[in-house]
């Protein structure tokens, strides 16, 4: 870490400033806090930033490869098989937590990726916003690649938009008024200006979409798709297209992506950075020691259904075995300094990817509980999102 800018910045830090920064943030989200924003950025070095980078090429360059495309050919539920998937997912996030090796150096750790969009909008926004309230050095930098806000949402805006109007192009998600990432899709409207619609309100006629705006029907050409599709199963929701039909829509993030490149993707890795990780239905319980592992349903979100602390019982019990891993535990290093204490971290490395995968930001997610996420934090401060800063 870079210790003297951690020191100047916990030194300059007010209780004033943060409640500033929080009012100021949340009032692109009609003042409704829907996340806890931590009191610091992360600030790395060029070690670990290094690091970092290695390990999202190396898994990169194994997701790019024939074999990979073979084992993932299965990995979509056949009832969420949608049509004219594209070679490569729009979108990919790569999620590591940060340990120390045996030396005590930092390492990167893979946690989970996703081929599925994450707060392209909110991430840049959340820059401009920390350096309005703290002192942030001018050298430092969330944005990889040699990008910067501007060029940042240039890029984000061509990837979306493509060569059609913004009005033909919508950003769908079930009920996105209500969810927690809302000021993303509030952002995402504000920079590119497509419009978030509930994917309850999509109209079929023919192989064509249509949404409406200001009682006008509008014909949808792309989609930003921020749908996860087994979610609108669990929830029972009525949808009125028939999404797996050839529509004449271009899914900017193709849906299949969601399952290809997810938790099911994480046997199929190898590297130092990857942890071991075995689908419960091929692993011999009797080979391997239940203390160190931990057991994740394949098709969870927001690291629902994690089970940290394991038995034999428990795995015997669980009737689709071929629905769970076992992914090697990670110890996450308390790294970042604090005035209650030491926090840990999650850094999550965001790409877009049209013809190349590309590098563009950073997300991260601070803690002092068991794990990262909100249940293990309660009346815990200075944790929550966050963003990293490096030279």
């Amino acid at each position: 870490m870079i210790k003297e800018i951690r020191q100047k910045y916990n030194s300059d830090f007010t209780p004033e400033a943060y409640h500033n920064f929080i009012n100021s943030v949340w009032s692109k989200n009609n003042n409704k806090i829907d996340f806890r924003l931590c009191e610091t950025p992360f600030f790395f070095d060029d070690n670990l930033k290094d690091k970092l980078i290695d390990s999202c090429n190396n898994i990169i360059n194994q997701l790019k490869t024939e074999s990979f495309q073979k084992y993932a050919s299965n990995a979509v539920p056949e009832e969420f098989k949608i049509a004219n998937e594209d070679s490569h997912p729009i979108f990919l996030q790569i999620d590591f937590g940060i340990c120390k090796d045996e030396k005590g150096e930092l390492v990167p750790k893979l946690i989970e990726l996703q081929g599925f969009p994450s707060l392209y909008a909110f991430q840049a926004y959340l820059d401009i916003e920390i350096r309005n309230h703290f002192n942030i050095d001018d050298r430092l930098k969330t944005f990889f690649n040699n990008y910067n806000f501007t060029s940042y949402i240039d890029l984000l805006k061509k990837t979306i938009l493509g060569s059609s109007s913004r009005e033909n192009v919508i950003l769908l998600e079930l009920e996105p008024h209500n969810q927690k990432t809302r000021i993303d899709f509030y952002l995402t409207k504000e920079y590119i200006g497509v419009e978030p619609v509930c994917i309850t309100e999509i109209i079929q006629e023919g192989n064509s979409l249509f949404y409406i705006k200001d009682q006008k029907k509008i014909r949808i050409e792309r989609i930003y798709n921020r749908v996860i599709f087994d979610e609108l199963e669990r929830k029972n929701i009525n949808i009125p297209f028939d999404y797996k039909s050839d529509l004449d829509v271009y899914w900017v993030g193709h849906p299949n992506w969601f399952f290809k490149i997810s938790k099911h993707t994480l046997p199929f890795l190898k590297g130092e950075s990857v942890p071991n990780c075995y689908f419960l239905s091929e692993v011999n319980l009797d080979d391997i020691d239940l203390s160190k592992y931990v057991l994740k349903p394949l098709y969870s979100f927001a690291g629902a259904g994690v089970k940290v602390d394991l038995t034999e019982d428990d795995l015997t019990s669980i009737e689709n075995k071929q629905n769970y891993l076992l992914q090697e535990k990670v110890e996450y290093a308390e790294i970042i300094d604090t005035p209650t204490g030491f926090s840990k971290a999650e850094v999550r490395m965001m790409f877009i990817w049209n013809d190349e995968p590309i590098l563009v930001n950073n997300l991260v997610r601070t803690s002092k509980g068991k794990m990262i996420g909100v249940d293990f934090n309660k009346d815990k401060d200075w944790i929550g999102a966050s963003i990293g800063y490096h030279f």
